[in-house]
């Protein structure tokens, strides 16, 4: 049975290359090879069936609808995002598309789609690295994502570009579904939080978006990510591309395999992949140079461009359309990217440390209005962090001090609590440039309410070294987090479980036994 096997397979390959640090695709791909090659050497029939292509499609489906749902006009309109990516796009093809044509002597207009398949990023692993270190929200994270939610866009133009679908007249129907967005919105506030928020999920991209949208000549691709981006906007739509992520990836692991099942590399292909890992820090130190040309720091330009430094599975899913004979090298150029950027993402901090010093000479000298120097002026107490228990702290504290002050390294966040009336700014407390360009000398406390453990070591650490003598207290989850969160500087670190426990008790002693409620129950 060929189910069974494409399961065993990719589960223990996915697990092998996810033990020494690579992302787990790596290993689908490399059971599809395994399992190409098994069928050669043993004369038993492997390939990709109907179901396996299905899959692989609705893989693809799936993850076009969760990047819609990331679609916020705010996080690609910007100068960095909208010119980073387009002009990265068109160096990219203007240098890689006469280089191709005259180094492998191929056709032009093979050598061009080539080079724009080579010159997208990986949505997958990008979003995946960024996630695990916390970084998504941070400036340098929404500007790779940014970028690549474009490079996305641009993909989806060239694959329906590259179909030659004709739509027909029922195509017009699509400028009338922004009517739909209400209904859209009331199914999602219904659909609850478990099994019917996935089958939503699944309706809207599979059913209406991928079918509906084949239906009447136009790309199922394009429907999916256009009924995403109708949920971009509501305040559930990220928990709704959350409980789809497993599923999705699933779909995936199926085009992934099903690259692997249809040929093992030749000579040809390992070596146009070698090419191609060669020439990646060309592309990173490109993505660099621009985005200091926009006036990022050297810090966020080089955070960003490493991880943007790689190649994409929509380069996959372009070539599986367009160039379906190059799937295979471009299949193994991918991978090799994975295994390059993936240690490199997760070293991304200690790297900048030794090379920040020479490449904060390319610099602009004006900044960008997101990463100015900032001074807190007469604040007393600082709460760096303000998700909902930095914002129940300040809430809190503002009743009896006003010389609070806010710091979230989310712009939208910090916005929307100024919009409310909260004393807040932009600001990463994981930046060494932020901490260098600080004054504080009213400051007297500090609340650590950051999302992530390495945030609350930094900051306390670095408190400690610019002098600071005050008070500083954190919470975290975990008992041996607050011990390292006191190691590192901190006058205390309270367990969040533990602190609930004790204002449930508190309000039980505090109650009155004269107190009724306000509507008794009838007997």
């Amino acid at each position: 049975m060929p189910e069974a096997l494409w399961i065993v397979f990719a589960f223990a390959l996915g697990l092998l290359v996810k033990g020494i640090g690579l992302p787990p695709l790596v290993g689908y791909l490399g059971a599809g090879f395994v399992l190409s090659g098994l069928a050669a050497s043993t004369g038993l029939t492997i390939e990709a069936t109907d179901a396996l292509d299905h899959i692989a499609h609705l893989g693809v489906l799936l993850l076009l609808f969760t990047v819609g749902l990331k679609l916020k006009l705010r996080s690609v309109v910007s100068p960095e995002v909208i010119g980073g990516s387009l002009l990265h796009f068109g160096i990219t093809c203007l240098v890689f598309t006469p280089g191709l044509y005259l180094l492998m002597d191929l056709a032009w207009g093979t050598a061009l789609l080539l080079a724009i398949a080579l010159s997208f990023s990986s949505t997958v692993l990008a979003a995946k690295v960024l996630e695990s270190k916390r970084e998504l929200r941070a400036f340098h994270g929404r500007v790779a994502i940014g970028i690549l939610i474009m490079q996305d866009l641009i993909a989806l133009g060239v694959m329906s570009l590259a179909t030659g679908q004709t739509p027909s007249q029922w195509a017009l129907v699509v400028f009338g579904l922004p009517l739909l967005r209400p209904l859209l919105f009331r199914l999602l506030d219904a659909s609850g939080h478990d099994e019917l928020l996935v089958l939503l999920g699944l309706l809207l991209a599979l059913v209406l978006g991928g079918y509906g949208f084949e239906t009447i000549g136009l790309s199922s691709e394009l429907g999916a990510l256009v009924f995403g981006a109708m949920l971009a906007n509501h305040p559930r739509s990220q928990e709704l591309a959350k409980s789809l992520w497993s599923v999705k990836e699933v779909f995936l692991v199926g085009f992934f395999l099903q690259i692997g099942i249809e040929g093992l590399p030749d000579h040809q292909a390992m070596l146009f992949a070698l090419v191609a890992a060669l020439v990646l820090p060309l592309k990173g130190a490109l993505f660099f140079f621009l985005l200091l040309a926009f006036r990022l720091r050297s810090r966020s330009a080089f955070l960003s461009s490493l991880a943007l430094t790689n190649y994409s599975e929509f380069g996959l899913i372009v070539a599986s359309i367009a160039l379906p004979e190059w799937l295979v090298p471009l299949a193994i150029s991918v991978s090799l990217s994975f295994v390059i950027s993936a240690p490199l993402n997760r070293l991304a901090h200690a790297l900048y440390e030794r090379v920040g010093q020479p490449l904060a000479r390319f610099e602009t000298r004006k900044r960008h209005p997101d990463e100015q120097p900032l001074s807190l002026g007469n604040t007393r107490i600082l709460i760096m962090g303000m998700g909902r228990t930095g914002t129940a702290a300040y809430d809190w504290l503002i009743r009896q001090e006003t010389n609070i002050m806010g710091l979230d390294s989310d712009p939208a966040k910090a916005q929307e609590h100024q919009r409310q009336g909260r004393n807040v700014v932009f600001a990463d407390a994981e930046d060494a440039s932020f901490w260098s360009g600080l004054h504080m000398p009213s400051v007297e406390a500090v609340i650590l309410a950051l999302g992530d453990i390495e945030g609350k070591l930094i900051a306390a650490r670095t408190l400690r070294k610019k002098g600071f003598r005050g008070y500083i207290v954190a919470h975290t989850m975990f008992a041996d987090e607050a011990t390292q969160i006191r190691a590192a500087g901190a006058n205390d670190a309270y367990l969040t479980m533990n602190e609930t426990g004790v204002a449930l008790a508190s309000h039980v002693l505090n109650h009155s036994p004269e107190a009724q409620p306000a509507t008794a129950p009838e007997r």
